[in-house]
């Protein structure tokens, strides 16, 4: 039989909404002027709550992108992922003349999806009874529909596939959308994440498990790598990517931001919620994707660590790092972008490889905000404070989910 050439994979449109920004360079300028996007809980009424605050998408009105018919019968997530995914998808330059859009898919996932749309229909049902349940809250409310309604929206017509990996979940999506193109499956891919669990019932279930941060300084809530970190603040918004496979992408003349180099996937098989010891599930994930780029450690400029600001996280992933990179974690840039956007949960990876991608383009290193107190056992450099001025060739992006999921990616800048 013969055997199957890889094909060479690369990032050709950017797409995001955060807490930071309503689009990729808003958001990419607020992590050069170290914005913090952290700030008091608006969405709902949070008195009672320890949580005070949360990280938001500012001032979002759906009627600004999507027809109201539209708009009311999507959930928050999938007004997000659809705003993320136009901009993606038409800062790529991609269009029916130029490629086949039966080999365009959409990887884009989501940890919890319509949380929100959950919370709300239960209370009618619970209030009202089961006859004024919404006919649409199920389509609005599973996780797949951020992916459903791209694919719809844009008439993309290739494989489309939500990966539920809790807060790996866009990374993965990213990674397995590289491989699909790495191996013939698709020419294009649109991969990474959204989220919109800020509610009553979102709030709670974190808080109670003890994983947010209580802090009411909202330049002290997440604070990754910091002696006194105490757990991570909510965000919400999308980040979704443009795969797109080299030659085709060259063929039609396109921009391209990135290559994707590496892709490693592990399982902890340890806890529900809990890092496995010294971060053993995450380092194997790491060394994965070094192997799979067919690079040494010492060829990593810079992780954009998964960062959370809770102590276990941010310690495991610090020991994880040292085991994976061996003396190269001695002078490797690290820096988590939580403390601008928050936790955006499933929708993490895909704003962060967004991030990556622009930190390439840019040779420019995003710093870890509000970073004050050193600890001793988070001991990286984790570039505190200030935006760092570096070359960049190659960068790991690491994103760690509840269940014991782990999943890293390199991107490398396109020659």
């Amino acid at each position: 039989m013969e055997e199957k050439m890889e094909k060479r994979v690369v990032i050709t449109g950017l797409g995001a909404i955060t807490p930071i920004g309503k689009n990729t360079e808003e958001t990419w300028k607020g992590i050069q002027e170290k914005k913090c996007g952290i700030d008091t809980i608006t969405l709902f009424d949070s008195t009672g709550y320890k949580t005070s605050l949360d990280a938001e998408v500012k001032d979002f009105n759906p009627l600004d992108y999507l027809e109201p018919k539209q708009a009311k019968r999507l959930d928050r997530s999938s007004q997000f992922a659809l705003v993320a995914a136009r901009e993606a998808f038409q800062d790529s330059g991609i269009t029916e003349e130029n490629t086949d859009l039966e080999r365009v898919g959409v990887f884009v996932s989501s940890g919890i999806a319509g949380l929100k749309t959950i919370q709300e229909q239960c209370e009618i049902n619970y209030v009202k009874g089961n006859n004024r349940v919404s006919p649409m809250f199920i389509p609005m409310a599973i996780a797949n529909m951020p992916a459903g309604n791209i694919a719809i929206d844009l008439g993309l017509k290739g494989e489309s596939i939500s990966i539920v990996t809790a807060c790996a979940s866009s990374t993965h999506a990213i990674g397995e959308a590289y491989k699909t193109i790495k191996y013939g499956s698709e020419d294009v891919v649109l991969a990474g994440g959204t989220e919109a669990s800020i509610c009553s019932v979102g709030i709670a279930g974190f808080e109670n498990m003890k994983a947010l941060s209580y802090a009411t300084d909202k330049n002290r809530a997440s604070i990754p790598f910091d002696k006194e970190r105490s757990g991570f603040v909510m965000g919400e918004g999308a980040g979704i990517l443009v795969l797109e496979e080299l030659e085709h992408a060259i063929q039609r003349n396109a921009k391209i931001y990135a290559e994707v180099v590496g892709y490693g996937a592990t399982s902890d098989a340890y806890h529900i919620t809990s890092p496995a010891p010294e971060g053993e599930g995450g380092a194997r994930a790491m060394k994965r994707a070094i192997d799979d780029a067919k690079m040494k450690p010492e060829e990593i400029d810079y992780i954009n660590a998964h960062g959370t600001s809770t102590h276990l996280n941010d310690l495991c992933e610090t020991m994880a790092i040292k085991s994976a990179l061996g003396e190269a974690s001695k002078t490797v840039m690290v820096s988590s972008t939580k403390g601008n956007i928050g936790h955006l949960l499933g929708a993490a990876g895909g704003v962060e490889a967004i991030i990556c991608a622009k930190a390439i383009e840019n040779q420019m290193v995003p710093p870890t905000i509000n970073y004050r107190e050193k600890d001793e056992d988070c001991d990286l450099d984790v570039v505190p404070n200030e935006v760092r001025k570096a070359p960049i060739n190659v960068v790991m992006s690491n994103s760690l989910g509840f269940g014991g999921h782990n999943a890293s990616i390199i991107l490398k800048k396109y020659q």
